[in-house]
């Protein structure tokens, strides 16, 4: 595989040096979605008909505003071409580096194929990137929505460097873990995105309010969820260790998280009593607080749009949290929302559910 590289010295310096001076925030603001190498690459069956692919290294910026490096793919219609960006922010893959969608098709979940596939169908270009620490070598921020929502974002700038034609529009689509970095995307876009113009949302069961759930995972099958979650937590704040609350038998098979990825951890997890994941059986009140303020999205108002799509019967992240708090705290800012419900559809059938009804929202986004 032959790599074309766009790699600047002095810009390999600024990213994966410390740069210690008081002229680094002026001078990260103009590297986000620098693209700094480029590779051909072959896609999913279900996706190699229509789109060429390229995986991509780019710049982006940690939740300090620090310089990092992220990757993702860009995938390119073969046909029908409208010159229009789609962000998909995929949903939960895992911590470690082999968890990264587009080197390990292995956890470009078929949920995900089957949203790609219709976003190429209508002709727009489609961003995935992986989150910075999947794939690269900080440690990756798992539910840090700040994060996230940098890196869909300069993978939209990412994007636009290899195909000038592409127009300043986009939108973010994204599930579960995308689904709440779709939203604090919007949420960034107006101090963060530039010139780049957002024109909606679409937001498929995401992560919010974690306040009501973190206290309830213990002990449950998706307990798993919980280490990847208190690991993301101490990729954003050093001095917190997980292992001040996971309980002795699920630190000792906390190798799991750089291991494995997604299937693996929640079956490692799945039948542990909640003592035995996290000491005294409860995560304390303070650990949840502190979660929550970055995992929440909506605590500031989105920038555009929003479509919010939950399945009744979703087993990972429960209904109720977009039905009575996500929508209405986003209707609280006078933002255009729309939400779909559901009747019987898990975690993974609302997004195969929903494809075509969010291909036109976005469609009509666009138009």
């Amino acid at each position: 595989m032959k790599i074309v590289s766009r790699v600047l010295p002095a810009v390999l310096l600024a990213v994966c040096g410390t740069v210690a001076t008081a002229a680094q925030p002026a001078a990260a603001a103009s590297l986000p979605g620098l693209v700094l190498s480029s590779s051909a690459v072959s896609l999913p069956a279900e996706l190699a008909p229509l789109a060429t692919g390229r995986r991509v290294q780019y710049v982006t910026t940690g939740v300090t505003g620090n310089v990092i490096t992220a990757t993702g793919l860009v995938l390119t219609p073969k046909s029908g071409k409208k010159n229009r960006t789609v962000a998909w922010a995929h949903g939960t893959t895992g911590l470690a580096d082999q968890c990264a969608p587009s080197a390990n098709y292995g956890v470009f979940w078929p949920e995900a194929r089957a949203a790609v596939a219709e976003l190429l169908e209508r002709g727009w270009t489609v961003a995935a990137p992986d989150y910075p620490g999947l794939g690269t070598p900080q440690a990756h921020p798992y539910l840090i929505g700040n994060s996230e929502g940098r890196s869909l974002i300069d993978s939209v700038r990412a994007a636009r460097s290899l195909d000038a034609a592409l127009s300043l529009q986009y939108v973010v689509d994204g599930h579960s873990q995308g689904g709440q970095g779709a939203l604090f995307a919007s949420q960034l876009a107006p101090s963060y995105d530039g010139t780049l113009v957002l024109k909606g949302t679409a937001s498929i069961a995401p992560v919010s309010n974690t306040q009501y759930i973190i206290p309830e995972i213990a002990g449950t099958p998706g307990q798993g969820y919980l280490p990847m979650a208190l690991y993301g937590l101490a990729a954003v704040e050093p001095t917190f260790n997980p292992n001040t609350v996971l309980a002795a038998p699920a630190q000792a098979k906390a190798g799991v998280l750089s291991s494995g990825c997604l299937p693996e951890i929640l079956e490692t997890y799945q039948d542990f009593t909640a003592a035995q994941l996290v000491k005294g059986g409860n995560v304390p009140a303070a650990v949840v607080t502190k979660m929550a303020s970055y995992e929440n999205p909506a605590q500031t108002a989105p920038s555009a749009p929003v479509l919010i799509v939950h399945g009744e019967d979703d087993e990972a992240v429960p209904y109720f949290l977009s039905t009575d708090f996500l929508v209405p705290q986003i209707q609280a800012y006078g933002v255009p929302v729309t939400f779909l419900g559901l009747p019987g559809a898990d975690h993974e059938e609302a997004v195969f559910e929903s494809v075509n009804y969010v291909a036109d929202w976005i469609a009509a986004r666009f138009a």
